[in-house]
């Protein structure tokens, strides 16, 4: 490439970034009122000049106080969506015996990853970022300066095998080539610009750039509170400035016929970073495509970016602060009282400065009227009646009702059916914000995958599950990830808690449908109800019928590679359940040999306890 080539290249991306910028400007003006609001800053609003600013006590008397009921209400949608964990596991392409072992050491891999990359952790960072702005992405890529070292060059410095990385990317550093984008893959085009020092720079891509004043957005205190007689101040979002920083412009631009690769540029200041094919291919069937996720809060139609629920109880907020405050206004003139004074009769002067203080005797002219106190009558029901119905509305629009706010049942309803109804209810206005989590988490996991199976070319080792819950280390290489097809191992964890499933099993039990035909409970079926129980390890009796499921699950993933036998110390009735049910999924003739072995064990010892209880009659 010849520098006039560069340069205009150069250009071209900074240019389409600004314009990029500009259009999306007045959303980034909400989301930094959004975050306002959300820290308490909210007598402050979008300015003409296109800025945040703070409105001013218009006297010095008026009460300017904030009841914050926004900030339980993100705190409350955000303690709920962490209960949403999203385990998934790969699903195998084939029911191959080697394709499930294959599925099944990729899943473990997956786990593994996860933990590593602190998975989730990002996610409740996520959701932060998803409740405050509506939108969120998370980028998973391959970073060549993890894992471990392979070799050292002089040259190059140290090599080392590389692994993925997965970080948060708040909705401000997103800019797609349309707002009306519906989502990632209706884009062309994805910029992601972030700031980065001079010096960071030059480590990650080992060019000197020329630093800059660059924009950024910072905390700090706003005096606009306080009341008669005192002042507050709270924390605020304002914008700020960072030196020797640099924007680094990463433009990616999706694959056509004329660039099946698709390509990445990346732009520092006026220097070229890299430009080239996009490295990661993480696209279904292994295409090149945007290394990015996004979690919306709530979908907008003909949007890219979501929307948040703050945005629609700003205005509740708003009025909610007038009624109280100018309820509070009121109550001091009644407290402190309001004296009409006849001209001339008093020293108003001293009356205004010490007021009237206990004891305190009051010279009035002769001849004039005595100061006397107005009658300011009583606080007005209609601001009790108006305070009522705005916390009504707070519930009514954000979908988080006093059941979840405050942790309390509601004082109209007392029945254990009706409280359940309230609880799914307020659950399923969570639903969309769960779904869209845990549909990231999904897509996050496939991404994992392709990028080991494109990078992972030589094998490595990684700490996984072993069959019987100890920590092993497998060896594995791209060709060990033969499927990305995830599924989730549960359903929706807002609308199936624990304590449904552990009513679930009790119900269950009780109508004798999880007993044999003579009402007894299976050893293998009373392990599983004391592990949805939560006494998975309560007894020694359950401890040793939950070690023979894992060994009979080690022997199904053996069949066929390894020899099985059958020992005296197995319990037969656990290991013939276990492997009838993988022999269901797939067939295995060394498996149901196996099981042969297994019902032989079992009638001798059942022909021995037959024959010693006739002797015993």
């Amino acid at each position: 490439m010849n520098q006039a080539f560069i340069d205009e290249l150069v250009q071209q991306t900074r240019e389409d970034f600004e314009k990029r910028r500009n259009d999306r400007r007045s959303l980034e003006l909400q989301w930094r009122l959004n975050m306002n609001f959300l820290a308490g800053n909210q007598y402050s609003d979008v300015s003409p000049r296109g800025d945040i600013e703070e409105e001013g006590k218009q006297y010095f008397w008026q009460e300017r106080e904030v009841y914050n009921h926004i900030a339980p209400v993100i705190e409350t949608r955000i303690s709920k969506l962490a209960r949403v964990h999203g385990k998934v596991r790969v699903r195998p392409m084939t029911s191959d015996s080697e394709d499930v072992s294959k599925a099944t050491l990729s899943t473990k891999i997956l786990t593994a990853i996860e933990d590593e990359c602190n998975l989730s952790t990002l996610t409740r960072e996520g959701n932060a970022w998803s409740e405050v702005c509506g939108s969120v992405f998370y980028k998973v890529s391959w970073d060549t300066e993890k894992g471990k070292l392979i070799a050292k060059s002089k040259r190059k410095g140290d090599i080392k095998e590389g692994d993925v990385t997965v970080s948060v990317v708040p909705p401000f550093e997103i800019y797609p080539d349309s707002l009306n984008a519906s989502d990632l893959s209706s884009c062309r085009s994805l910029i992601h610009a972030r700031a980065y020092s001079v010096d960071e720079v030059f480590d990650r891509w080992g060019v000197e750039v020329k630093g800059e004043t660059v924009n950024v957005f910072t905390m700090d205190t706003a005096t606009v509170l306080g009341g008669l007689g005192y002042s507050a101040t709270i924390p605020k979002t304002i914008a700020g400035a960072k030196d020797n920083h640099v924007i680094v412009i990463e433009k990616y631009i999706a694959p056509t016929k004329r660039n099946p690769h698709g390509r990445l540029i990346i732009v520092a200041g006026d220097k070229l970073l890299y430009y080239g094919d996009m490295p990661y291919r993480c696209g279904a069937d292994g295409k090149p495509d945007f290394p990015f996720v996004r979690q919306t809060a709530i979908l907008q139609a003909g949007s890219f970016f979501g929307i948040s629920v703050i945005e629609r109880i700003i205005p509740v907020q708003r009025a909610y602060n007038a009624v109280k405050n100018r309820k509070h206004e009121y109550m001091n003139r009644i407290a402190m009282g309001v004296l009409a004074v006849e001209d001339g009769s008093v020293d108003c002067d001293n009356l205004e400065e010490e007021g009237l203080s206990p004891g305190k005797i009051l010279v009035y002219r002769q001849g004039s009227n005595p100061p006397r106190m107005v009658d300011q009558g009583s606080v007005p029901t209609d601001f009790l009646y108006e305070e009522k119905q705005l916390l009504d509305e707070f519930n009514m629009i954000s979908g988080v009702s006093e059941v979840m706010q405050y942790s309390q049942a509601p004082t109209s309803s007392t029945s254990g059916v009706a409280l359940d109804l309230l609880i799914r209810q307020d659950e399923t206005r969570l639903s969309v914000s769960a779904d869209s989590l845990r549909n990231a988490i999904k897509t996050i996991g496939q991404i994992i995958l392709r990028l080991y199976r494109q990078f992972a070319t030589k094998p490595r080792l990684k700490r996984i599950s072993g069959a019987l819950g100890e920590v092993e280390c497998a060896s594995f290489c791209s060709s060990d990830i033969t499927s990305d097809d995830l599924i989730f191992e549960t359903e929706n964890e807002l609308l199936d808690s624990p304590s449904s499933r552990r009513a679930m099993v009790i119900e269950l039990i009780k109508l004798g449908l999880l007993t044999d035909e003579n009402g007894k409970l299976s050893p293998r079926m009373k392990a599983k109800a004391l592990e949805i129980l939560g006494f998975g390890a309560w007894e020694q009796a359950q401890d040793l019928t939950e070690l023979h499921v894992k060994v009979a699950r080690a022997e199904n993933l053996n069949a066929g590679s390894v020899e099985l036998k059958v020992s005296e110390t197995d319990d037969h009735d656990v290991h013939i359940s276990e492997h009838t049910a993988q022999l269901l999924r797939t067939p295995n003739d060394a498996l149901a040999s196996h099981v042969k072995e297994h019902r032989e064990f079992l009638s001798i010892e059942n022909l021995i306890k037959t024959e010693a209880n006739d002797e015993r009659k």
